[in-house]
């Protein structure tokens, strides 16, 4: 009875402080229509803060937190609403995830830049002074935790039902433009809940913090782990939120309390929250189908089949002959570059034309990696396995996830990239019980594939192969198909075309070629590991993706190399690792609102004259308006085609 109340009440603060940060995060999607993924980034960095008062200048605990949770956290808050997500709430899922997971790799470039990677310890409130329930010692900032979430809960709900504010609040949830005909303010509710949202995260990191320690990563993931909590409360319902934060906490507890202590299950305790997020995403109600895009989007040209394959045979011909002026270790550098490069044409299909967000798609790498290495067979015939293999586990991410939409697909996404790095990558059976696998590179009759000169034209081959099978899907029916789904999914429903299994097909196709990387990844590197494909290393790649432009091969080109290029600086100069992570975060959040990315830029001033670039597909000007005929239009008309086939 005494080791059930312990780990009752260990239960209880951890999902305490679960429900302080999941509140938050409901507060800020139910008023904004943004999901904040940088939430967790944001609790990191004022608690490097509260740490920075408190430790660093020695100013009393209680001062430090009215500083940081009181001033710095809602000014943080505010200022984020305002730059950023003040013009998204009518913005795409994937735009709004895309500028948030770039304010979170900000953040994480921020704290890495102002706080260097050292042991730092933030002291409980009142040390380890507490006292007994029966046997069970309860400390004095235990008490505290759960005090603060039952504080939080009571004001917030005071807030919403009580006060002329809460009340718009909930109003703008329902219908943003309808309040502001009676002359609410809606800019400066957004803002206000943005305030209060970012001050719960601080007070939720600076509360958490005695559970994991003070860490860029795991404090910023174990607020993720709130992710679970707010779905349980389906983004709006603040109660079950509560409840489900309370439920989590208890759930990883007991797991820690009375599960047989062996390893695969250890990995099945980290687990605990990815599993409570996809069960509660399996659970939601029924998204209903969009009827149409708010904002217009205008596509990059899309080149003529003939003009792609002049360019590739150009681009492998470069490959072939510019090691000989940039020496062996530049040659390395840019054939992984190239391997990335067949990553980011992965999300051009499922991004770019479907507009569906994939914040995991390093995992899908790694599977192809690993089934490689396991095969110990260097013929091409192993790359397709990978591929294989990797799509099937696409299908099988689809599959459960039919019924969602929108940012509860992402979600589901996340959740099985936490999964996969928990249950599998971590697990002996994976990468071996020393944590690595050696792959073979691949080899071809008659070709000797042993050097990087040689690895560097294999490389920029398969690019060019993947990238021309992308473009030639873009310019097919299944391609228009894809964009009139990414316009009006409804209007698409209404002519017939299945959109689940279209959906099911494009993850299975997006996952494929990730996982035909993965084989060429490893076999490039020759050993790879676990760390290769965390989920964090995802979100790099997701923002270079869009940065460099997610909707054409040119722009996975450019991104396959910017992302090639970031452990090369960080380094050279270690000491400005933070600043990079700093940089990419600004630059997403700057151009992630345009899916071109660089690409389209890079176009543009490639046209030396008025029409010399012509795109050969329309593209609209806004709501309903198109020049030419409209991707939901040329849609359209593909839907019908496959209906009548």
């Amino acid at each position: 009875m005494t080791e059930l109340l312990a780990y009752t009440v260990l239960g209880l603060v951890t999902g305490a402080g679960y429900a302080v940060a999941a509140s938050g995060l409901v507060l800020t999607y139910s008023t904004s229509r943004v999901f904040n993924v940088a939430h967790g980034a944001v609790a990191m960095v004022m608690t490097f803060l509260y740490w920075e008062l408190n430790v660093q200048v020695g100013l009393p605990a209680w001062l430090a937190v009215l500083l940081v949770v009181g001033v710095a956290a809602p000014l943080l808050g505010a200022l984020a609403e305002r730059v950023m997500m003040r013009h998204l709430s009518d913005a795409p899922v994937s735009t709004t995830l895309v500028v948030t997971v770039g304010l979170l790799v900000m953040l994480i470039g921020v704290a890495q830049a102002i706080w260097p990677a050292t042991a730092r310890r933030v002291e409980p409130f009142f040390g380890q002074n507490g006292f007994k329930i029966g046997d069970t010692f309860v400390t004095f900032h235990d008490l505290i935790t759960i005090v603060a979430a039952i504080v939080v809960a009571g004001a917030l709900y005071a807030l919403l039902t009580l006060t002329r504010v809460g009340i718009a609040m909930r109003a703008s949830v329902d219908n943003r433009d309808l309040l502001r005909l009676y002359g609410a303010r809606t800019s400066l509710l957004s803002s206000l809940s943005w305030a209060i949202g970012s001050a719960l995260a601080a007070l939720a990191g600076i509360l958490l913090t005695a559970v994991v320690g003070l860490s860029y990563f795991d404090l910023t993931l174990l607020v993720i782990s709130a992710y679970a909590a707010a779905v349980v409360g389906r983004l709006k319902s603040l109660p079950w939120t509560f409840v489900g934060a309370l439920l989590l906490g208890l759930a990883q507890s007991y797991a820690v309390g009375y599960l047989p202590q062996q390893e695969w299950l250890s990995g099945f305790r980290a687990a605990i929250p990815a599993l409570l997020l996809f069960a509660a995403l399996l659970l939601a109600p029924q998204a209903q189908l969009r009827i149409g895009q708010i904002k217009g989007f205008s596509g990059v040209p899309v080149p003529t089949m003939w003009r792609a394959l002049v360019a590739g045979v150009v681009l492998v011909g470069v490959a072939a002959v510019v090691p000989f002026a940039i020496g062996a270790t530049w040659t390395d550098r840019l054939g992984l570059g190239f391997i990335y490069g067949i990553v980011m044409l992965s999300l051009v299909p499922l991004t770019g034309y479907g507009g569906y967000v994939s914040l995991t798609q390093l995992t899908f790498v790694g599977i192809g990696a690993i089934t490689v290495a396991r095969l110990e067979s260097a013929s091409p015939l192993a790359l397709l396995a990978a591929a294989g293999a990797s799509a099937l586990v696409g299908v099988l991410v689809a599959l459960p996830a039919l019924r969602l939409q929108g940012l509860y697909l992402a979600l589901s996404t996340l959740a099985f990239g936490l999964l996969m790095d928990k249950l599998v990558f971590q697990a002996g059976f994976a990468f071996g019980f020393n944590g690595s696998l050696s792959v073979p590179r691949l080899e071809l009759p008659g070709l000797k594939l042993n050097s990087e000169h040689a690895y560097l034209v294999v490389g920029a081959i398969a690019f060019v192969l993947v990238g021309l099978a992308v473009l030639a899907l873009r310019r097919s029916r299944y391609g228009r198909i894809l964009l009139a789904m990414r316009d009006s999914p409804a209007g698409c429903a209404t002519l017939g075309l299945n959109l689940r299994w279209t959906r099911v097909r494009l993850f299975a196709l997006s996952a494929g070629i990730a996982g035909l990387a993965g084989g060429l990844f490893g076999g490039f590197r020759q050993t790879v590991a676990a760390t290769d494909f965390q989920l964090f290393n995802s979100l790099p790649l997701l923002l270079l993706a869009v940065v460099a432009g997610v909707t054409s091969v040119s722009g996975a080109a450019i991104g396959g190399m910017m992302l090639m290029l970031l452990p090369i600086m960080a380094s050279s100069r270690p000491e400005l690792g933070g600043l990079f992570f700093l940089f990419i975060g600004v630059v997403a959040v700057g151009l992630g609102r345009d899916p071109n990315g660089l690409a389209s830029r890079l176009f543009a001033l490639g046209r030396w004259r008025p029409g010399s670039f012509k795109s050969t597909v329309p593209h609209t000007t806004g709501p309903g308006r198109f020049v030419g005929a409209a991707p939901a239009t040329a849609g359209a008309h593909a839907a019908r085609e496959e209906v009548h086939s």
